[in-house]
């Protein structure tokens, strides 16, 4: 969670109001609008994708569902995007760090509602799910494939469902089994010596796969849960009913989530997240590399050849309006990680971008002592919480799990 700049709260339990029976005739028109904010009714429809003009198209999603769950694009061909964003598991693995090839140095992001997101990736170092969806393909840890590899795969195997969303493949014949810019010596070496219509020619089929993958993941929007129900009957000036009632300790952590405790600052907004960057004062983990979040994913993104800006882009220059305008001030950005998704976040530990806390309760023991960040400036300075105000702040955080059997999909399509 965050919490703004300079904050320093005390709760105390008598100053908690209960809401037993809660209608909104006992909530102020602030609350009232402040809960509307949060609600899944309050999502808009998903935003353009401008650099995917197959971002909605039906069959380009369907295909990438497919290649979500194919193995096929790995190495070994024994990792798919599925191995670590699990249906069952909110698209996540539960893991401190993703494990596939390899560990990671991050925690796998869930995927549901991401088709909203400005930026991907706990650093921002991708502006789009199409480039994203690239990324782990050819890390070493990850998919650990290269990019003519892929090509031949889906020439092989996929032809055809291929060129009825992208049109024909390229001819590959005569180039490399194994060459990419960012693989192995002998595969850098092999990109190298290609042609540059050769290479352009893989790079725009390596673009597609991630365009149909991006489609996909579209589809993955955040199902509704108690607490919808329950901001559901508020807004219609009823009492909640049913599951959708609150008990009074869920009623107060609610009205701490949206008043005190000052949440909002930064889990805004129905997705429960502002999408932008802060600096929190996260530990780093002991062996792994130095991690400056923010501050180098600035430098990736805008040096990302897949960007919104780049030449595999569908997008016009005067779209691509989040990277052009972005801060670029490192400097402000040390350490600063993007602001993740309450919605379902109870029942996902462990928390923050390398997995450092365990607990719902050690989240709020970090932001009582607001420790400061080894580089950078945190931007909290304090929260003292009672026990009854962390009980019913976790409390109605857990009102924002996935309730079971609401995965959007479970596995690749049954007619590809």
């Amino acid at each position: 969670m965050g919490m703004a700049r300079g904050l320093f709260l005390s709760f105390v339990l008598g100053g908690l109001v209960t809401l037993a029976g809660c209608d909104s005739s006992e909530l102020s028109e602030d609350e009232k609008a402040k809960i509307a904010s949060l609600s899944i009714d309050a999502l808009g429809p998903l935003p353009p994708s401008p650099g995917n003009r197959f971002a909605d198209h039906p069959r380009a999603a369907a295909f990438g569902q497919l290649l979500f769950f194919e193995e096929g694009l790995s190495g070994e061909g024994n990792v798919s995007c599925a191995t670590c964003h699990m249906p069952d598991l909110q698209f996540q693995d539960g893991l401190p760090r993703g494990v596939a090839v390899g560990e990671s140095d991050r925690r796998t992001m869930p995927l549901a509602g991401t088709g909203w997101n400005v930026w991907q990736f706990w650093d921002g170092r991708r502006d789009s799910l199409w480039s994203q969806a690239l990324t782990p393909l050819e890390d070493q840890r990850e998919h650990a494939g290269n990019r003519t590899a892929f090509a031949h795969y889906i020439a092989a195997t996929y032809p055809d469902g291929y060129a009825e969303v992208f049109g024909a493949l390229p001819e590959l014949d005569g180039l490399p089994a194994n060459a990419s810019p960012l693989g192995n010596e002998a595969e850098r070496a092999a990109w190298a010596a290609m042609g540059e219509d050769e290479r352009d020619a893989v790079n725009r089929v390596f673009a597609n796969l991630g365009k149909a993958i991006g489609a996909f993941e579209r589809t993955l929007q955040p199902p509704e849960t108690r607490f919808d129900r329950f901001a559901r009957a508020v807004a219609a000036g009823e009492v909640a009913k049913g599951d959708a009632a609150f008990s009074d300790v869920e009623q107060e952590g609610l009205r701490l989530f949206i008043g005190k405790a000052n949440c909002l600052e930064c889990h805004n907004g129905p997705r429960f997240t502002d999408d932008h960057f802060h600096n929190t004062g996260v530990p780093p983990v002991a062996g792994l590399p130095d991690d400056l979040g923010r501050a180098k994913g600035i430098a990736d993104v805008l040096a990302d050849p897949f960007n919104c800006l780049g030449p595999y882009s569908d997008a016009a220059p005067e779209a691509c309006e989040a990277l052009r305008f972005m801060q670029r001030d490192a400097a402000v950005m040390e350490r600063a990680y993007k602001t993740p998704s309450l919605r379902g976040a109870a029942s996902r530990p462990p928390y923050m971008h390398a997995g450092q806390i365990d607990t719902l309760d050690g989240v709020i023991d970090h932001y009582s002592t607001a420790p400061e960040a080894v580089s950078g400036e945190s931007e909290i300075r304090g929260v003292v919480f009672t026990d009854r105000g962390r009980r019913a702040l976790i409390a109605f955080l857990k009102t924002l799990d996935v309730e079971p059997g609401s995965e959007p999909i479970s596995g690749p399509p049954s007619d590809p």
